[in-house]
């Protein structure tokens, strides 16, 4: 009887011990990012830290003192609301980046020059959009990224910033590494809502019950620019982040 205690105590001492210390390292397996959101108005622990991500100059928050929010949107395709919300933000004198991949660049190279024309980052969501956790060697992870930085250049000009969005959230620590040897820094996010269903898209209310009371200093926040949600609560939305106190900042600002 005595044994079964102790053993029923050192596994009530492991589940509380995993339940608290939510923040790990990734280890070599796949793995999925993930955020445990806390407190409305506080920054999500995510499931690698932001020691660890450091490291490999990866991110996915920036500084809790300061109420800047860091705006990103994520693109595998074109759904015909680009224009307006890059109209939006221009009205809002707000920059943001958009994380594309090498589908949308060979369709849309007007939209893309547009939005370097109009001082937005472009950044690198792989030219395939693959799960870039189960490409192991070297090689294939580098052409995932090289061949969309060749595309880039191709239509505008320039060489393509250096900032990476692994497809899905899906990576592992050897991705991170290989990603930090190119040069890139690795951008997650600590603030996104279920925006992505092309036909089963939330409610302007829904959006705005995610968006308002979990925004938070320091936030990355992710949005599909495919949305027709998105376009429509736009304006709205960066509004009442502005009220609420907040500035926007750009990816440059949060990684140096």
């Amino acid at each position: 009887m005595v044994i079964l205690i102790i053993a029923l105590l050192l596994v009530v001492f492991l589940i509380y011990n995993i339940f608290n210390n939510f923040s790990v390292s990734v280890s070599a397996n796949i793995s999925n990012w993930g955020l445990k959101f806390n407190a409305d108005g506080t920054a999500p622990m995510g499931n690698a830290g932001k020691d660890f991500l450091k490291k490999y100059n990866s991110y996915y928050v920036g500084n809790s003192d300061d109420k800047s929010i860091y705006l990103t949107f994520d693109a595998g395709f074109e759904n015909g609301n680009t224009e307006k919300i890059l109209d939006t933000l221009k009205n809002h004198d707000v920059k943001a980046a958009f994380f594309l991949v090498g589908h949308y660049l060979e369709k849309e190279p007007d939209l893309v020059k547009r939005m370097v024309e109009e001082g937005h980052i472009v950044g690198n969501h792989t030219y395939h959009h693959p799960d870039m956790s189960l490409i192991l060697d070297k090689e294939s992870f580098n052409r995932e990224l090289t061949s969309l930085e060749e595309l880039y250049k191709e239509i505008t000009g320039q060489d393509m910033p250096k900032y990476y969005r692994p497809p899905q959230g899906k990576f592992n620590e050897e991705n991170l590494k290989m990603a930090d040897e190119l040069g890139y820094k690795t951008i997650f996010w600590s603030l996104a809502y279920v925006d992505w269903y092309k036909d089963k898209q939330p409610t302007k209310e829904h959006a705005f019950s995610k968006l308002i009371p979990r925004i938070h200093p320091g936030a990355v926040v992710l949005l599909h620019s495919t949305s027709d949600t998105n376009e429509e609560i736009l304006d709205e939305l960066l509004t009442r982040w502005k009220e609420l106190g907040y500035t926007f900042k750009t990816l440059d600002d949060l990684t140096t």
